[in-house]
């Protein structure tokens, strides 16, 4: 991945209500949802939500496929793995630092 790759990711998820769009359509994975039902289990109005979803999609955050009259939405989880790919890529130089190994001593 790269760094401007990176920023717009975070950019678009730095959003309170993108970031819960975000975490609820990973919970949906690999379905997606139609937008109703996003707005409907976040409790969030359609124009709200429509300009969410848009700033989501063209971050590259969610993909979108059109169902008869609804557009189904699904979160780019390969995007999400690259991320925190990215971000832990040089982590503590190539040592083990999983929560597990450090939970477990074995990065003492």
């Amino acid at each position: 991945m790269e760094k401007n790759t990176a920023v717009i990711v975070f950019e678009s998820l730095a959003s309170s209500i993108r970031l819960d769009i975000f975490r609820f359509l990973v919970r949906a994975a690999p379905h997606g949802c139609v937008a109703g039902q996003i707005a409907s289990e976040l409790d969030l109005p359609a124009t709200n939500l429509s300009f969410h979803l848009k700033a989501l999609t063209q971050a590259g955050l969610l993909s979108v496929e059109q169902e008869g009259r609804y557009m189904r939405y699904r979160a780019n989880t390969a995007l999400m793995f690259g991320l925190v790919d990215y971000l832990t890529a040089e982590c503590c130089n190539g040592v083990a630092c999983a929560p597990e190994a450090e939970k477990s001593g074995k990065n003492k």
